[in-house]
C-alpha cells in the first residue's frame, strides 16, 4: 500500500500581486508572470502569467525547441503568425503551439492585446525579466525602449529555440 501524497498548494494572486515587466520594443507593453516555479510549488513545471501588446506592436516570430505553449486572447483583436500564415484572433480565441513551431503575435489595432500564456516546462518569466523593466501598480507606460544588446544570449539560455532577429539591437 503506497503513501497517500499531501495535499498540493492553493495561492490567489490578485491583479496586480506578481511580477510585472515592462516589455521593449518591438512588443511594447507589459507582462505579468503569475504562476512559476518562484510563486508557487507544483509537481510538474510551468509558467502562466499575461501579456498585453500595444496598439501596432508585436511580438517577433520565434520558437520553442523544448516547450510548448498556449495563448488565450481575453482582450482586443490581432493575429498569430504561424509558420507564416496569418490566424485571426478575437476575445475569447485559443492557440495551442507545439514544440518548434514558428510564431509570433500581430496587433494591428488600436486598441491593446491582451492575452495568458501558458509554457510548458516553464522558463518564460526568466526571459520576461532579463529584458523588461520591472513595472509597478499604477504606473504609466514608458516611453518605447530598445531590448538588452544580449537579447540573443538571454534566448538561448531560457526557452528560445530561434528568434527573429531583425528587432535584435544591432553591436
Amino acid at each position: 500500500m503506497s503513501t497517500p501524497l499531501p495535499p498540493g498548494e492553493v495561492k490567489v494572486f490578485g491583479p496586480e500581486e506578481s511580477p510585472s515587466y515592462w516589455q521593449p520594443v518591438p512588443a511594447n507593453g507589459f507582462v505579468r508572470c503569475i504562476l512559476n516555479p518562484k510563486t508557487v510549488q507544483s509537481e510538474n513545471r510551468f509558467a502562466m502569467g499575461t501579456q498585453t501588446v500595444a496598439p501596432g506592436c508585436h511580438i517577433r516570430e520565434h520558437t520553442h525547441d523544448r516547450h510548448e505553449e498556449v495563448i488565450h486572447l481575453t482582450a482586443g483583436r490581432g493575429f498569430a503568425r504561424i509558420d507564416g500564415e496569418d490566424l485571426p484572433m478575437e476575445t475569447g480565441s485559443t492557440v495551442f503551439i507545439g514544440r518548434d513551431r514558428k510564431h509570433g503575435f500581430v496587433n494591428p489595432g488600436p486598441d491593446p492585446m491582451t492575452f495568458v500564456w501558458f509554457l510548458m516546462p516553464g522558463g518564460l518569466e526568466d526571459f520576461f525579466a532579463a529584458i523588461g523593466r520591472e513595472r509597478q501598480p499604477g504606473e504609466p507606460a514608458p516611453e518605447p525602449f530598445p531590448r538588452p544588446a544580449d537579447v540573443a544570449e538571454i534566448e538561448k539560455r531560457t526557452v528560445f529555440g530561434w528568434a527573429d532577429a531583425s528587432h535584435n539591437p544591432r553591436g
